[in-house]
């Protein structure tokens, strides 16, 4: 990954032991973004033939959703007790079964199973998501942002890798559709395995143990309140348009390469913007980030209303992934500011379990308000909450300006 390093090593010397883990952490995000690739693209489309009812189809990527929230505040005790490494080592364990599990459910037609595979994908993807708090361990200030981005900008390889392992595997064992997928994901998720062996996260030292304030008191204080309200929202949201995207298509009458080419551009959008995000939040700070990238979800939703072309779900993912990006990696720069070094592992768990929580009931919604009131009304939804957090964010700015 040459853009990453000739990028990294622009940055303080004393950040040396921060740039190589990035570089780790990077290639592990893609090659896990490259199973949450395969659980979106397939998830209802495999969903709507297993389920017994059509509402039920997104319910894998529901559960997927719930595995995440699952395994955030496990990810931060095991990080806390033993290291960051033996926790990313037992994430990628859970996408090994997640791979083996969802073959299983497909071959024996098991909609059960194949819930319960996802569920595993879910707590891959919650180890997944806390690589970008681990490449700020030790980092300086300066270089945080910066680090939390370039590891999500690994993610953009995920955009190819998983939509082009669907494209070259689908079909491989007809009937079943997909099973060969989910055993090649499995042997991507043991790469990442060995990836993560050599990343260097030792166990905390006794001494970054001892102390802290209570998580009540942390999380009281308006500023995380706005970071992890900024990370529900930007994530919920693109999460639920998302989830509805490849059956809506297929609804639409749109062929599979469709939906495979939309989900792969889609997840290309989501991680590209990370070569650039760092340094636009170092520049103009992360509540404006954010800002933007709300807005840009609203916009995505304008554009899923304007029309039902593969034009139109490419062109509205896109800018929706955009938008997830700027919300997202702004609001996780927050986060890193609103605890100490020796309150990390809490705080950032903590955040992840309200993101991912609340993205849950967004995500089990997404079917039912699909089948039953279709894509413009999944579209709909996406404006109450956004503007809604650009009112606090709004607010918030104003307050602080007549503080200073």
């Amino acid at each position: 990954m040459p853009m990453i390093t000739a990028a990294i090593t622009e940055d303080l010397p004393g950040d040396a032991r921060a740039r190589a883990n990035v570089r780790k952490l990077a290639v592990a995000q893609a090659l896990a973004g490259a199973n949450s690739a395969v659980i979106f693209a397939t998830g209802a489309v495999v969903g709507s033939m297993l389920a017994s009812s059509a509402s039920l189809a997104t319910v894998p990527i529901s559960t997927y959703v719930v595995g995440l929230a699952c395994g955030t505040l496990p990810v931060g005790l095991i990080s806390r007790a033993y290291g960051r490494r033996v926790a990313f080592l037992i994430g990628s364990g859970c996408g090994v079964i997640c791979g083996v599990l969802g073959a299983l459910a497909i071959l024996h037609a098991s909609f059960a199973l194949f819930c319960f595979a996802t569920f595993f994908g879910g707590l891959y993807g919650a180890v997944a998501h806390s690589y970008r708090f681990a490449a700020a361990d030790g980092a300086s200030a300066t270089y945080r942002p910066k680090a939390v981005a370039w590891v999500l900008a690994g993610g953009a390889l995920a955009g190819v890798l998983g939509p082009q392992l669907l494209q070259w595997t689908m079909d491989v064992w007809q009937p079943y559709l997909f099973a060969f997928s989910f055993s090649a994901q499995a042997v991507v998720a043991l790469i990442a395995m060995a990836v993560l062996a050599t990343v260097d996260a030792p166990k905390p030292a006794a001494v970054d143990l001892r102390g802290g304030r209570p998580l009540r008191d942390i999380v009281r204080q308006p500023r995380f309140i706005i970071a992890a309200a900024c990370g529900v929202v930007s994530y919920s949201m693109m999460n639920l348009v998302m989830t509805s995207a490849p059956l809506a298509m297929r609804m639409c009458g749109l062929s599979l390469s469709d939906s495979n080419v939309s989900i792969q551009w889609h997840v290309v959008a989501m991680y590209i913007p990370s070569f650039f995000t760092g340094s636009l939040i170092a520049r103009f700070g992360a509540l404006r980030i954010v800002v933007v990238g709300l807005m840009m979800e609203a916009a995505a939703a304008v554009i899923g209303l304007s029309g039902i072309t593969a034009a139109h779900f490419w062109g509205g993912l896109i800018v929706l992934s955009v938008g997830w990006n700027f919300g997202f990696v702004g609001a996780s720069a927050l986060v890193l500011a609103t605890h100490r070094p020796s309150e990390r592992n809490k705080v950032q768990a903590f955040n992840d379990f309200l993101v991912f929580g609340l993205m849950a009931l967004g995500s089990f919604s997404s079917g039912p308000l699909l089948a039953n009131y279709g894509w413009g009304t999944v579209n709909a939804m996406v404006f109450p909450p956004v503007i809604l957090c650009l009112a606090v964010l709004t607010l918030a700015g104003v307050t602080r300006r007549r503080a200073a």
